[in-house]
């Protein structure tokens, strides 16, 4: 069967809040664990997806919210994200690990964290249980977090760092 990515990304991208929180609560009716995680995942690296399927690894189910254009340019600005928000859909839905695929505006991911309530909040190994920034709502609704990816040795600014030296020795 030939399966394109568009097809994918209809069966995995979730267009509402709602629609997550009642996809998520069917999870917990039918006894399956879901796993939330959150980023921009612009310029895909073999840590996020060490840290995705990681995640995915600790639960029945992986939702990724996946942060909007706007939200990455308010938070890192411009000429942030280097890949567009369609495009990072895509090549997060592409990963088998991937259940789910929300696309938020927000700064932070309480309010979704709150409405949804994921059994446990997955964060890369950049935190600790203690500093994850979303840690006083996960255990407001009696969530877990879990630290997952293994040691950081990947990340998207080393990326561009390096794509840019490659330049300046023109290289590219």
């Amino acid at each position: 069967m030939d399966t394109s990515i568009l097809d994918i990304v209809a069966r995995k991208r979730v267009p509402t809040l709602d629609a997550l929180a009642d996809i998520v609560a069917a999870h917990k009716r039918n006894g399956l664990v879901t796993v939330f995680t959150n980023g921009c995942f612009d310029l895909l690296h073999a840590g996020h997806v060490r840290c995705l399927f990681d995640a995915r690894s600790r639960g029945d189910r992986l939702v990724v919210a996946l942060n909007s254009d706007r939200s990455i340019r308010t938070m890192k600005g411009p000429p942030l994200p280097v890949y567009g928000e369609e495009d990072r859909v895509q090549l997060i839905c592409a990963l088998t690990c991937v259940d789910h695929v929300y696309v938020f505006e927000e700064q932070t991911v309480d309010h979704i964290l709150a409405t949804v309530k994921p059994d446990v909040h997955a964060k890369g190994s950049d935190y600790t249980e203690e500093t994850v920034p979303e840690r006083a709502t996960v255990r407001a609704y009696g969530g877990r977090i879990a630290i997952v990816g293994g040691a950081k040795t990947h990340s998207t600014r080393d990326t561009v760092r390096a794509i840019q030296s490659l330049r300046e020795n023109q290289r590219v």
